[in-house]
């Protein structure tokens, strides 16, 4: 296998539309990042994360000196919760603009990198809102700098120009993609991640197996998004286990890292349908619902509806973790029993009713897929007609286990 050849503590740079630092040590390519912000002017940061991780990972030791040596200043909100709110993301942007930020940088999982993208957006637009960017009531094609320094090995978002933020009111989740929050530059170093808890870690794991079903087997998947998912779902599966045994595993933690990569690009590329568009409704009406988790309560059931449209392609993905699949589309219900079989034998072991949600809660998360903004676009790119019907067997299936 090519990966023994691999030296994890060499850091390479993967050219994609942001750069990305990867490897055991990335971290200290802060100081080249930041050279490279004071020679542009780029000299003054708001930096927007969680309350404890960018510290307790060891990441913001390194990034603070970095910002010393080069005479960098900054300024901190460090208020972002998982599942991002547009309160929050506002009043990033008043600290931000408060200071005269120049450069927007983003530390942490996919809730404080999306919040820093959305920030970025909105410094560049005076006088907008983040109600206003997640209504869609504006497209923008500009923002400041993005710097992200990822902390968690399942989002993507460092690699791609995607967001997503709640807006509380409406339970609404929607997602932007745009190509001026593609982040200027991006640091993955699995170093930062050897804290992760055993359930953060699953999670986060699965978020990035999700993102390579989808975007494997929408309307406009490419072989590159075929490509890049089934290598993805090959690291997880392979390297999951691992970790759940032994946290301390450096190049399953690498690996585990590297396909998180892999399904942000994937999706970048291919796009994403029900599972995320499902999701987001849960995490609406949930902000404390964990996204992986929400995910994979829901993936065996989109993986049954939409085999039938893309079966070849769904038994390759998934060969490393059911090889006994031919590809034929009498096999839905199978593969998606395999799927919750494999997600209970890594950890997951949830469903949708041990969670709070009762048959009573679906007619109102179909609505809420079909009313927020962004996700009938993802519903259009589903393989199979992304009807009401669907989406609330869908729900209704992944209420209990197939099992």
């Amino acid at each position: 296998m090519w990966k023994s050849d691999i030296d994890i503590n060499s850091v390479v740079e993967l050219r994609l539309k942001s750069n990305v630092y990867f490897g055991f040590g990335a971290i200290n390519k802060m100081e080249d990042i930041a050279k490279d912000m004071k020679g542009k002017g780029l000299d003054r940061v708001l930096v927007v994360s969680g309350k404890r991780a960018y510290k307790s990972s060891g990441a913001w030791d390194v990034i603070e000196k970095a910002f010393k040596n080069n005479g960098i200043e900054y300024t901190n909100y460090a208020e972002v919760t998982p599942n991002p709110t547009a309160d929050s993301v506002d009043a990033a942007v008043k600290q931000g603009r408060d200071f005269g930020a120049k450069v927007v940088m983003g530390i942490g999982g996919g809730s404080p990198i999306d919040a820093a993208k959305s920030a970025a957006i909105l410094l560049a637009y005076e006088g907008k809102t983040a109600r206003d960017l997640y209504e869609f009531k504006f497209n923008p094609d500009k923002a400041l700098p993005i710097v992200a320094i990822n902390l968690t090995h399942g989002t993507g978002t460092e690699t791609n120009r995607f967001a997503v933020v709640t807006i509380p009111e409406t339970q609404y989740k929607p997602a932007i993609a745009y190509d001026c929050i593609y982040p200027s530059y991006s640091i993955d170093d699995p170093a930062l991640m050897m804290n992760l808890s055993p359930e953060q870690t699953i999670y986060v794991s699965i978020d990035a197996v999700n993102h390579s079903v989808e975007a494997a087997t929408t309307k406009v998947a490419s072989p590159f998004s075929i490509s890049t998912a089934k290598e993805c779902i090959e690291l997880v599966a392979k390297y999951l286990p691992v970790i759940n045994k032994d946290s301390s595993n450096k190049e399953a933690r690498y690996f585990l890292l590297y396909a998180s990569i892999l399904g942000g690009v994937s999706f970048d590329n291919g796009l994403l349908h029900f599972t995320h568009a499902l999701e987001h409704p849960l995490s609406g009406v949930k902000p404390e619902l964990s996204h992986g988790l929400g995910l994979a309560m829901i993936l065996p059931a989109v993986v049954k509806y939409i085999y039938k449209a893309k079966a070849k392609t769904l038994a390759s993905i998934f060969s490393s973790i059911i090889p006994d699949l031919k590809g034929t589309p009498d096999e839905a219900e199978y593969a998606a029993k395999k799927v919750e079989e494999w997600l209970y034998s890594v950890g997951i072991t949830k469903k949708l009713q041990d969670e709070g949600f009762t048959a009573a809660d679906i007619d109102a998360l179909v609505n809420l897929t079909f009313e927020t903004p962004s996700l009938a676009g993802l519903l259009s790119i589903a393989p199979v007609e992304g009807s009401r019907d669907v989406v609330k067997a869908i729900f209704t299936e992944s209420l209990t286990s197939y099992n």
